[in-house]
């Protein structure tokens, strides 16, 4: 912005940084989520937050919050664009990694034994 530019009122810098933004967010790891966008502190850092609707029932309503240096991109677009990202998207409240079960590992075998007695 030049020096001689003014922000006009309703401008992207006011909607980010002031109220409500709906918007589709890159972030880190190639992920995305859509929703509508804003600025708030958690415990003393500044952090975006992304409110998800529930929408047709693709998606349930959560909300997410992400630090400032996993945000690539915000792109800011209107309520019905957002909601077809959020179709698309399917963004999960929690994403369950489930560990397979593996059988126990054999008992360890101590140092001595592999190399051959005392006194390595």
């Amino acid at each position: 912005m030049e020096s001689g530019d003014q922000v006009k009122e309703g401008s992207m810098e006011k909607q980010v940084f002031g109220e409500p933004v709906w918007a589709i967010v890159e972030l880190m790891g190639r992920h995305v989520v859509a929703g509508e966008v804003s600025e708030v502190t958690v415990g003393g850092a500044a952090m975006l937050r992304v409110d998800v609707p529930a929408v047709e029932g693709e998606a349930v309503a959560c909300t997410k919050f992400f630090g400032g240096s996993a945000v690539y991109a915000i792109t800011p677009v209107g309520e019905a664009e957002a909601r077809e990202a959020i179709r698309r998207l399917k963004v999960r409240p929690v994403h369950i990694w489930v560990v397979p079960d593996r059988p126990a590992l054999p008992p360890s075998v101590s140092d001595s034994e592999v190399l051959g007695g005392e006194g390595f």
